[in-house]
């Protein structure tokens, strides 16, 4: 193929074909990735920058963050998520994942895939331990968002999901703005609309590895989680409905600590149902994202994140599953505990917990929500 026939798309940088040698020079990006790599007819890599030099890719195959390079206390820059090298790669026959995804309808656990809206019991996937996962098998994190790219910092993903996507009732068009802000935070602002009353949490599934080297796992992290509650789960990782103190347990991340150092402590039942950390904590923020929900910081590189939320509560996932069948990037195997995540969300299967925070949506309401991942590097 002529590459200077190829059609530019905003924000990827395609290489073209130089007039003397005939030969393609690749354009790449700080991370490392070949944009051309991630370019079909529907998806392509967007890549978002700052005067500081940070750097951010996104796909807009499910909304995903593929790359974030920042500097840590040397100031050498340094990809701190985990993911692949290629759409191909991303592609659930290919990888099962959620790396950097933006999710929907509805990020975490409905028990046994049953809501109940307006008295009509709607049945969804189950495509997790009997229940339905990040909205199910074909939830947005497999599906195609149209981009714009308004600036060299803002990206705009569209999703427009139809009545009786994996069984969710009514039309529902849904944004994610990604803005890359001057302090080198990666600013998420979330807003969704429907025809038909239906649930909505939204939330960014990346998998972070301060360290920049997924060889080295996270537990040596300290992290930081503005919660004095969790809500316990049962061996399937479903809610039980209770709201317990952290208090006293493997789950007090009051105070900073490293994420391994009772992560696996199986005596305590909650460690061994999530097979380590895999659970929400109700944040203290009370919807205030002025105020830090969680903080994570990387010893060996400095490197720091802030995590801040208008949402209740984040789950925090400390790579459990990931066990060493997965390459990603660079050819690097992904083994267990090579990433956190820190997903800012309604608690799971809140439908059918009326007590909780609503996640209902109806027609005429916009649904939003905001997520910042500040980065920055520890005192």
């Amino acid at each position: 193929m002529n590459h200077a026939s190829k059609v530019l798309i905003p924000g990827v940088m395609i290489a073209l074909m130089t007039a003397c040698s005939g030969t393609a020079e690749k354009t790449l990006t700080k991370s490392g990735l070949d944009p051309d790599k991630f370019l079909t007819d529907s998806t392509a890599l967007y890549t978002l920058s700052n005067a500081n030099g940070m750097e951010v890719c996104i796909t807009n195959y499910g909304g995903r963050i593929v790359s974030v390079m920042v500097p840590g206390r040397d100031g050498m820059m340094r990809d701190v998520v985990l993911g692949f090298d290629s759409i191909q790669a991303y592609l659930p026959e290919n990888n099962k994942s959620d790396f950097g995804a933006s999710i929907g309808r509805y990020a975490n656990r409905i028990n046994k895939g049953v809501i109940v809206i307006n008295g009509d019991s709607i049945r969804l996937p189950q495509n997790n331990y009997g229940h339905c996962l990040h909205g199910g098998p074909t939830g947005w994190q497999y599906q195609v968002y149209n981009a714009q790219q308004l600036n060299d910092s803002t990206l705009s993903l569209t999703i427009t999901s139809p009545d009786g996507d994996n069984n969710f009732p009514g039309n529902v068009t849904a944004t994610v703005t990604y803005m890359l802000t001057s302090d080198n935070a990666i600013d998420i602002a979330y807003s969704a609309t429907t025809d038909a009353t239906t649930v909505i949490n939204m939330t960014n599934h990346s998998y972070f590895n301060l360290n920049g080297n997924p060889d080295q796992a996270i537990t040596d992290n300290m992290l930081t989680v503005n919660a004095d509650y969790f809500t316990p789960v049962d061996s399937t990782f479903m809610t039980t409905g209770e709201i317990a103190p952290v208090a006293g347990t493997p789950m007090d991340f009051t105070q900073a600590r490293s994420i391994g150092s009772e992560i696996n402590d199986y005596d305590f039942d909650q460690l061994r149902n999530g097979n380590g950390y895999d659970h929400n904590w109700v944040l203290n923020t009370q919807g205030d994202d002025s105020q830090i929900a969680a903080t994570l910081v990387s010893p060996s590189t400095g490197i720091r994140l802030d995590v801040f939320t208008d949402e209740p509560g984040i789950q925090v996932y400390s790579g459990n599953f990931l066990d060493g069948t997965v390459t990603g990037k660079g050819g690097k195997v992904y083994n267990q505990r090579a990433a956190i995540c820190l997903e800012t969300q309604h608690y799971p299967d809140s439908p059918n917990k009326s007590e909780w925070p609503s996640v209902i949506l109806e027609p005429g309401q916009t649904y939003r929500s905001h997520c910042v991942f500040r980065f920055s590097v520890a005192e």
